[in-house]
């Protein structure tokens, strides 16, 4: 589906400036974009493997044992039934730490990780904890929100953290709705695994 909007986005571009005769102007741009877009992709690499080689010395060093105890009352509160010194529980504490500090691609195989270990059989509350994970990822409350900082520097931003307070404010709201809907939505389940 998305292939198809390109395409046909792509199409009407061209349609549009064989109209107004500035067919010249669209492969310009086409041409110059391709290449801020590797340069840019370029630029975001750096960052991203910066702080994912950051992130796999602190799993080794068992710094990620640390984060899991300091942020288990907050991940007991919102994943039922979930040991603190388990898998799941390190892998979830590891990437909601990723996403505090806005690594968003980072947090990925911590993620996948994640959901894997909630989703074993012999979890509790499957559904709910992976519906939980999903919406704390999506929502991705960000203290610091690197990448975002990481593609505005790119373009010129003078002060590429002034978003931090919004993006805040904003991922804050959101993951508090989401997780209380995840409760609401889910509140039969959690009381049929309670009995």
């Amino acid at each position: 589906m998305l292939g198809a909007i390109i395409l046909i986005m792509m199409i009407a571009s061209v349609a549009a400036g064989l109209v107004n005769g500035s067919i010249h102007e669209v492969s310009a741009a086409a041409v110059s974009s391709c290449t801020r877009a590797v340069e840019l992709v370029i630029f975001l690499s750096g960052t991203m493997a910066l702080w994912g080689g950051l992130m796999r010395i602190a799993e080794k060093c068992g710094i990620t044992k640390t984060v899991c105890k300091l942020i288990s009352p907050v991940t007991r509160l919102l994943f039922k039934g979930l040991d603190k010194n388990s898998e799941a529980a390190q892998a979830v504490s590891m990437n909601l730490s990723a996403n505090l500090l806005g690594l968003g691609n980072a947090s990925t195989p911590l993620g996948i990780k994640a959901a894997k270990a909630l989703s074993a059989p012999t979890a509790r509350h499957k559904k709910r904890n992976t519906a939980m994970l999903v919406v704390l990822n999506t929502a991705s409350i960000q203290l610091i929100p690197t990448t975002m900082a990481a593609i505005r520097l790119a373009h010129g931003s003078e002060s590429p953290f002034d978003i931090t307070l919004p993006v805040l404010a904003t991922s804050l709201v959101s993951a508090a709705a989401g997780c209380i809907m995840v409760g609401v939505l889910y509140m039969k389940e959690q009381s049929d695994n309670d009995r």
